[in-house]
C-alpha cells in the first residue's frame, strides 16, 4: 500500500523516538496498533456486508430465473438451448410426415389378454374312470379306515 522498505521504516521509527521520546513511544505504538485493529475490522465488516448483499442480489436472479421457468418456459428453454434454429424441429415433423404417408397400417392394436393361471389343484394325479364315476374310494381314504 505505502510500499515501505526496512530503510525507510528506520528512518520513521528514529524521527518518532526523537519527536515523542522514549517514555511516550510504546504508549504512541499501542495507540497505532489498536487503530490498525479497529480499521482492519471495520474494513472486513464493510466487505462482508457488501459480500452478502451480492449474494442476495444473486440468489434474487437466481429465484427469478426458476420462477420463470416453473412458468411453462422449461420446454421452450430446452428447444432454444439443443435446437436454436429450429432446423431439428423442422426435420423432424417432415419425417414424421414422411412416414405417415408411406405406412398404411394404422396404430397397432394392444395385446390379447394372456390366460389365467392354472390352479395346482387342478394339476392333479390322473383318476382312474372307476375313480371319476366314484365306484371306487381314493386310496387315501383306505389307508385311513
Amino acid at each position: 500500500m505505502f510500499d515501505l522498505g526496512w530503510g525507510e521504516l528506520l528512518v520513521v521509527g528514529a524521527v518518532a523516538l526523537v519527536v515523542l521520546g522514549p517514555k511516550e513511544l510504546p504508549n504512541a505504538l499501542r495507540t497505532i496498533t489498536n487503530l490498525t485493529k479497529s480499521a482492519r475490522r471495520l474494513a472486513g465488516e464493510f466487505q462482508s456486508g457488501i459480500n452478502e448483499i451480492v449474494r442476495e442480489a444473486e440468489l434474487e436472479d437466481a429465484r427469478k430465473v426458476a420462477q420463470s421457468m416453473t412458468k411453462g418456459s422449461i420446454s421452450q428453454a430446452i428447444e432454444k438451448a439443443v435446437d436454436p434454429t429450429g432446423e431439428m424441429k423442422s426435420s423432424v415433423s417432415s419425417l414424421e410426415k414422411d412416414v405417415k404417408q408411406i405406412s398404411p397400417v394404422g396404430p397397432i392394436p394392444p395385446a390379447p389378454p394372456m390366460a389365467a393361471p392354472v390352479e395346482p389343484a387342478a394339476i392333479a394325479a390322473p383318476q382312474s374312470s372307476a375313480e371319476a364315476a366314484g365306484d371306487v374310494a381314493p386310496a387315501k381314504e383306505e389307508a385311513k379306515a
